[in-house]
């Protein structure tokens, strides 16, 4: 029969929130606890390592996994290593130190488990910060879309294929995400991904498989591509406002319909013809015709590319919402940028690193789960110190989750506490600039070292190498870049 002790699974599953300052005594600590943890492996039937001596034990495994989204250091080796010290300093047996049997352990979680306490971290926490940090007292959600390289395995490939443009053999699988991001918190809110190319894989596609989740009464910002009738309707359906720029394919005329101002009027589109992705009978359900508001915005600022843009929004009211307002909040669009940039590069999810997709999708729901941590400390830090969840610096917010991992870990609560209120006092003094009018060129100043490019299959350029040594004496450097050997 299984002897691992129940106590000491709710314990672990205490530990592997730790390292995010989940002291009860804490801001925002009952947004993700150890119970919920602990629920959602009950309701996803994930049990192993039930034996006292095992070291992969479901709260382990997902510790182990959370160090490495956090963690500069990717390697799955450098993962089992930290648990086993970590075992070895709350003087249980470490056991074998394998990266295979970490690997296999990381298997067994599911990617549905892995979603759940990340979704949950997201919305709890957007649920909890002051109605006065809103805007206008709604929630605004930000979406955007981006790409994330796979390690080149036939399995990665037949699932997410690379460019079709690139030759066999030098590209990489490719994955498009589409992120629903928290304008409040820079939570992901909800994610969907898919292959790059082929039938109902584009941004507005995904996104559409995330509208069902989405909660009535936000308001959503996207940029130009998502500005379409259809995505307008679906919105409106679902309780959901938009504020979005006017695609350029759309005409706009403010000499037409309900003038609200200069540069500001209510206009009617029409249903357009039925598109390729919709049924006849889900067509037949659109409206015949949208009421929404077109807003001018003037760019003065010097050094932007763009001087002026056009804003469509469902917030009809121009007593409510105001021009200025609407041009305001479509500006903080950007944010979702840099919210996307902070999980690329600085959790460095921009290349996964599982080599099949059934180990990618656990990949991605993992990184995702830790960066929605990370924020939430950020979030802490700000509620203790009065300042805005997003003016806390995310990379100072990582090193410090990062730097404090083992001590929280394995102190008692008290220390604990004690190490989360000294770190939250030192992350409220990294703020993040305020830059709104920023101007930067598109360039860098440092060269990078200069690299040949491989423009062909690697098997076949090692081929060659080996060719050219063997028809030389002492191995001399071959055709195509290889180092000679001594």
């Amino acid at each position: 029969m299984p002897s691992y002790s129940p106590a000491q699974h709710r314990h672990d599953c205490d530990r592997a929130l730790a390292p995010f300052l989940a002291h009860p005594d804490l801001p925002f600590a009952d947004v993700l606890t150890g119970a919920d943890v602990q629920q959602a492996f009950a309701d996803d039937g994930v049990h192993f390592g039930t034996p006292r001596t095992a070291v992969y034990t479901p709260p382990l495994t997902l510790w182990g996994w959370l160090s490495q989204a956090v963690h500069k250091e990717k390697a799955c080796l450098a993962a089992a290593l930290r648990l086993g010290v970590l075992l070895l300093v709350l003087g249980r047996p470490p056991g074998d130190c394998d990266s295979g049997t970490y690997c296999r352990a990381r298997a067994k979680l599911p990617p549905c488990l892995l979603r759940r306490l990340a979704v949950q971290v997201g919305r709890r926490l957007e649920r909890q910060l002051p109605q006065a940090w809103r805007w206008r007292g709604r929630h605004v959600q930000l979406v955007d879309g981006c790409t994330v390289q796979l390690p080149d395995t036939p399995a990665n490939q037949r699932r997410y294929p690379q460019l079709p443009s690139q030759k066999p053999g030098l590209g990489f699988p490719l994955m498009r995400l589409v992120l629903v991001v928290s304008l409040l918190t820079a939570c992901v809110q909800d994610l969907a991904y898919g292959r790059y190319e082929g039938k109902e894989t584009g941004e507005t596609a995904l996104f559409r498989t995330l509208l069902g989740e989405m909660t009535a009464g936000d308001v959503v910002v996207f940029d130009r591509y998502y500005c379409s009738y259809f995505m307008v309707a679906l919105a409106l359906r679902r309780g959901l406002d938009l504020v979005v720029r006017l695609h350029q394919r759309r005409s706009c005329d403010f000499r037409r319909g309900r003038r609200l101002g200069p540069g500001d009027h209510v206009v009617e589109w029409q249903r357009p013809e039925r598109p390729a992705w919709m049924t006849a009978e889900e067509y037949a359900t659109m409206p015949q015709t949208l009421a929404v508001r077109e807003v001018f915005v003037k760019v003065d600022q010097p050094g932007f590319r763009t001087e002026s843009l056009v804003v469509v929004t469902t917030l009809t009211d121009a007593d409510t919402y105001a021009k200025e307002d609407i041009g305001d909040l479509y500006r903080e669009r950007w944010q979702v940028e840099l919210d996307i940039r902070s999980l690329k590069v600085g959790l460095q999810m921009d290349y996964l690193r599982c080599k099949t997709p059934f180990m990618v999708d656990k990949e991605v729901w993992a990184n995702v789960l830790g960066y929605n941590l990370v924020r939430k400390v950020a979030a802490q830090a700000a509620a203790l110190h009065g300042r805005h969840p997003r003016a806390i610096s995310f990379t100072a917010t990582k090193q410090a989750v990062e730097a404090s991992w083992s001590a929280l870990s394995t102190a008692a609560a008290a220390m604990q506490l004690a190490l989360g209120q000294h770190l939250l006092k030192e992350l409220a003094k990294q703020r993040v600039g305020e830059r709104p009018d920023r101007c930067e060129p598109r360039a860098v100043k440092r060269r990078p070292k200069p690299h040949k490019l491989l423009n062909k299959p690697r098997a076949e350029a090692q081929a060659e190498l080996l060719k050219g040594r063997r028809g030389r004496p002492g191995g001399g450097q071959a055709q195509g870049g290889g180092r000679r050997r001594c």
